[in-house]
């Protein structure tokens, strides 16, 4: 068996999203000297990023101030239009904006592909040395014999799907590191290890999610409006008593972004998050935008809703969480990205001055404290209890006490309400007994469309010969549980028809998993209510090849 050879820096970080480059930048301005790399599981940096996105530059300005004039993408769009409704099936309702918080303001925001500014903070990452090593997935974490943290290793090359090794086997590679930041974005696997090994969550709720799903539209240049930014929510997920919302954004080259967040915590196993968004895009007022235009591109993502409540413990021995591997999305603003970013900036400050005294593969305790006394605290602190008001009240009255529980913390510092606390999405879905099964419109191939040709504009695309990365810890479950208490929910709730039972009407049920489809969401991770599905890294490159999410 070839043995893994090893590679020394001193600071490693899992993750080319906007907190690992965010750290990596960081950790380069403060200590030019310092050996950063990046691992990053997709074929590029963005490849894997999917987003909205409305963009707050707070961390932006922060860690490179003439990014505007510096031909960073996301400059392009300023914010220049904020509408929000309230749909009903036919109608909608639009809502003033002076009733909410002032923090609830888009103004002096950007809207833009993610995985574009993603690709610019990558360039200036490794303009200032950082190495960025893409399509190489961290598959397992090392560890020192004292407990700590060591390092990572990437994911073998070459294993066939029964395990054995094809001719062009390549072992992983060992990345050892003084410091390993962890920014694999939410639900991460290996975060999910960490979490358990050293119970970062002992004392928090744990994490919750949404799954939103995204598509592009190149429109009439007509209807386009650049910076005009709509958020719904309503119908049609109160017909299903079930909480989310819809995103349409005004983007550059006369394309709209626009996309639907179903809450993972819905009890009804009936509820189908793809269909919801399909039937959304047929609300009059949608339609009506997108009609003569053309879909060019489809993805998804799981989001993290818990809040701050939410956020775990954050450092451990040899390394720590950043951005949504920890979980700082500031849901009613619906937006992560400004924070993911400070976040990998507070590590590397943490970082940077604990490797200039001589330490390495220790607890970085002043790292949570900065957090913890940041303007991400205070930012999410704000916010605490509204995704928890909504998912018990619902999307009408629960908006209307999450309003007053903001506005109170905005002008007094305190809430209606202490902390509210969370049950796991898993835990949270009802048997289908229970429940009527949703009768969703066919796709008419113009406005709305099916989930295999929806796929199929993700760019997907897996080598088919190795082992499944969607791992069944027991493969009767699935049949013997899901299927005949829960109507199988795992071939609804992914949105890119990995899950498929067939059999069922000849009497003889068995699940078949279709990875290649994969988009890497997490949803199943998230949502299987025995957690009997683990996801681990599939070879890498593998998944979604976004070129503008």
């Amino acid at each position: 068996m070839s043995e893994r050879e090893s590679m020394p820096y001193d600071v490693v970080i899992v993750g080319g999203g906007p907190a690992g480059l965010g750290a990596a930048i960081r950790l380069k301005q403060l200590n030019a000297d310092l050996s950063v790399c990046i691992l990053e599981k997709g074929s590029e940096v963005g490849a894997h990023i999917l987003s909205g996105a409305v963009v707050d530059p707070k961390a932006l300005d922060e860690l490179l101030p003439d990014w505007r004039t510096d031909g960073c993408p996301m400059a392009e769009t300023p914010v220049t239009d904020n509408w929000h409704w309230v749909l009903t099936k036919g109608k909608h309702i639009p809502i003033p904006h002076w009733p909410m918080p002032p923090f609830m303001s888009n103004d002096g925001n950007y809207t833009g592909s993610l995985g574009n500014l993603c690709r610019w903070l990558a360039g200036k990452a490794e303009e200032l040395g950082v190495e960025i090593f893409p399509g190489f997935p961290a598959s397992e974490v090392l560890y020192n014999e004292d407990g700590s943290v060591k390092g990572v290793a990437t994911q073998d090359m070459g294993v066939a799907k029964d395990g054995s090794h094809k001719g062009e086997y390549q072992p992983g590679m060992e990345l050892h590191a003084k410091y390993t930041l962890f920014a694999e974005g939410a639900r991460g696997h290996l975060t999910k290890q960490l979490k358990a090994r050293y119970d970062l969550e002992a004392d928090c709720e744990p994490q919750v999610y949404g799954i939103g799903i995204k598509e592009l539209w190149d429109i009439d240049p007509a209807k386009h409006v650049p910076g005009r930014v709509i958020h719904t929510q309503g119908w049609p997920l109160s017909e299903s008593d079930s909480w989310g919302g819809g995103f349409l954004y005004h983007q550059a080259n006369n394309q709209v972004a626009l996309g639907f967040v179903t809450a993972l915590d819905y009890k009804n196993p009936y509820v189908f998050p793809f269909e919801e968004f399909q039937r959304w895009k047929q609300h009059p007022e949608i339609r009506a935008i997108l009609e003569g235009g053309r879909r060019v591109s489809y993805g998804a993502r799981a989001i993290n809703e818990g809040g701050w409540q939410s956020v775990p413990k954050l450092d451990f021995p040899g390394g720590a969480l950043i951005g949504c591997s920890a979980g700082f999305v500031n849901v009613p603003r619906i937006k992560g990205s400004h924070t993911a970013m400070k976040s990998g900036m507070l590590a590397a400050e943490s970082i940077a001055a604990a490797i200039a005294a001589g330490r390495a593969n220790d607890s970085m305790s002043e790292y949570d404290a900065a957090v913890r006394d940041s303007w991400i605290a205070k930012e999410l602190k704000l916010v605490q209890n509204a995704e928890p008001l909504v998912a018990k009240w619902g999307g009408d009255l629960g908006t209307i006490l999450a309003g007053a529980d903001m506005w109170l913390r905005t002008l007094f510092g305190f809430g209606v309400w202490k902390p509210m606390k969370h049950h796991r999405d898993c835990e949270a879905i009802g048997r289908a007994d229970l429940y009527q099964p949703i009768n969703y419109p066919k796709p008419d191939g113009v406005i709305s469309f099916d989930r295999l040709s929806s796929v199929a504009l993700s760019f997907t695309n897996h080598e088919e010969d190795q082992p499944c990365h969607l791992q069944l810890k027991d493969p009767a479950i699935p049949v013997e549980v899901n299927l005949k208490h829960y109507a199988g929910p795992e071939a609804r709730y992914c949105p890119a028809g990995v899950y498929e039972f067939l059999g069922v009407e000849e009497g003889n049920p068995r699940l078949q998993i279709n990875a290649q489809n994969c988009v890497h969401c997490k949803t199943c991770d998230i949502k299987d209510m025995t957690q009997n599905i683990n996801w681990v890294t599939p070879e890498g490159g593998g998944g979604p090849n976004y070129p503008n999410m």
